[in-house]
């Protein structure tokens, strides 16, 4: 076990590839330290990705690859404006509520953080907003992708947890509209303070609020129908994903046209490429899990933590801490296949339902994307912005401060994640 993890700890230092040095790592400790045959790795990769609801993936990334290239962002930038564009520190807030849109739509942190980087950055930066802290709001923006449902994270700590997507998914809404509140209420405050921001707002116009909305309605129907479609029981969450697919491209085709079927197999190869990455970690990382399961490393960290305190708050605190460290390195993914299988059983012990675990896994792990040194968001945003990342990052306080106090409320407070998940299902 403890070969297992140095190993890949080394590989990981090296430069390695995450889903090879999950995969090498388990592949030497089974050959030196058990008497199992290799061949169980081939079936472990295999079970891994033999999933139907792991399917819903690509279906989930393309929708939002299509949103991105078809104006459906655009027009998401624009409501958000016409909504709250006439608050201090507009484009702040347009950037969070776009975010939030977005979220609804891709599942994809990286994927919303450049779209909205791509739209909002030359109008901050012609407006003398503070671009590094436009660029690091904009990346907290993104990793809302994380938690508000359809997050691919979420499906995958689901599947990962055995716990049903639209449980996970609802648990989700309201801890996602809390970091939005947050961000908004701290951005606020900040723009009030700063003199080159603290009088950019626009004039309310209801007519333009009409106006923006009707462009946006198309692109909305999207989230109403993943979510609708779950909850109702009208299909499972990967048929939600082949819908969302089939309605993004009726909506960006058939009524915006802003994509021809030319666009189609570009898009369609960056989806397949996007899709792989997230596919082949799981399935090495199937692997990984596998191995130091049966070496009894869940029962140990058990009787290691019950020793040290037989409270569910000191565990989640303890908890919080491992991720916000681990997010800071690692990709959210491969966070969660590697460590929920150890954690959950431990947090059932402590009494604490799935779902608000896997509410706080996802939360920290949106967290561990605007914190360097991993921090894809935030390394997105910067390079749009043309700023390099040191810059941006001395400004990531406010929206990391904003995060973890919804943080802190999604842990000691369980109805935040459960109230929802228990009045709908």
């Amino acid at each position: 076990m403890i070969f297992a993890g140095g190993g890949f700890l080394l590989l990981l230092v090296s430069g390695v590839p995450i889903f090879l040095a999950l995969g090498i790592a388990a592949l030497v400790a089974i050959e030196l330290t058990t008497t199992v045959p290799l061949s169980i790795v081939a079936q472990r990769v295999y079970g891994g990705i033999s999933s139907f609801t792991l399917m819903a993936i690509p279906f989930f990334v393309a929708s939002g690859l299509l949103m991105e290239a078809g104006g459906i962002a655009r027009r998401f930038v624009n409501l958000a404006s016409a909504l709250v564009g006439w608050i201090t520190g507009s484009l702040y807030l347009v950037a969070i509520v776009t975010g939030t849109g977005l979220a609804a739509i891709s599942g994809s942190g990286s994927a919303d953080t450049a779209a909205i980087s791509a739209v909002m950055t030359p109008e901050m930066r012609k407006r003398r907003y503070n671009i590094d802290l436009a660029s690091a709001v904009i990346a907290a923006s993104g990793s809302l992708a994380s938690i508000i449902p359809p997050s691919i994270v979420m499906i995958v700590i689901a599947i990962t947890a055995n716990q049903s997507i639209g449980a996970m998914f609802l648990g989700g809404i309201v801890p996602g509209l809390l970091v939005v509140a947050g961000l908004m209420g701290g951005c606020w405050l900040h723009a009030r303070q700063d003199e080159a921001v603290q009088t950019d707002r626009e004039d309310f116009s209801f007519d333009k609020l009409i106006k923006a909305f009707v462009a946006a309605l198309p692109g909305m129907i999207v989230p109403v129908v993943i979510i609708g479609g779950i909850i109702g029981g009208v299909f499972t969450a990967t048929e939600a994903a082949c819908v969302a697919l089939f309605t993004t491209l009726l909506v960006t085709m058939g009524i915006y046209r802003e994509i021809t079927f030319k666009d189609l197999p570009r898009i369609c190869l960056k989806a397949i490429s996007l899709s792989a990455t997230v596919l082949i970690i799981v399935a090495t990382a199937s692997v990984f899990t596998w191995f130091i399961a049966t070496q009894g490393l869940p029962a140990l960290l058990r009787d290691w933590l019950t020793g040290v305190t037989d409270s569910p708050f000191v565990f989640l605190l303890i908890v919080n801490v491992l991720l916000l460290i681990v997010g800071m390195f690692m990709e959210s993914i491969s966070a969660v296949l590697i460590l929920l299988p150890i954690l959950l059983p431990i947090a059932r012990s402590y009494g604490i339902d799935p779902v608000q675990f896997g509410v706080i896994t996802a939360l920290n792990l949106s967290i561990g994307l605007i914190t360097p040194p991993y921090g894809i968001c935030l390394y997105v945003a910067a390079t749009v912005a043309g700023r390099r990342i040191e810059q941006v990052s001395r400004k990531v306080w406010l929206p990391l401060l904003c995060m973890l106090v919804a943080l802190v409320l999604v842990t000691f407070v369980p109805a935040v994640s459960l109230w929802l998940p228990s009045v709908l299902m």
